[in-house]
């Protein structure tokens, strides 16, 4: 969410902070936005481990952070799957007046 924050960004909201809620009101509410945000760690990590054991054994080892759907279309459109396509298939020359091969089912 915050990726492309930079120091300057952060600054700025340092000083607007500051001017919105003053000097006294300001380190308590940082104290209370970290507590906040501990809890919703501790609360989607128990969900997740909660997740991962009602899956059972098959599934559990599965990870959730690959089916977001940015990391899901990125690995399904955007990838080269180089490895997974088979050989192109090359064609042998043919020996001096042998006729090229035909299949009927194809005409």
């Amino acid at each position: 969410m915050f990726d492309n924050l930079g120091w300057g960004e952060l600054v700025v909201l340092l000083v607007l902070g500051l001017f919105v809620f003053g000097p006294d009101r300001l380190p308590g509410l940082a104290a209370d936005a970290g507590r906040t945000l501990r809890k919703v760690r501790t609360y989607v990590k128990g969900m997740t481990d909660d997740l991962k054991s009602e899956l059972g054994p098959e599934l559990g080892d599965v990870d959730l952070a690959s089916l977001h759907p940015r990391t899901f279309v990125q690995k399904h459109l955007f990838h080269d799957d180089e490895d997974d396509a088979p050989a192109p298939r090359r064609s042998a020359a043919l020996a001096p007046g042998e006729s090229a091969p035909w299949d009927p089912d194809t005409t």
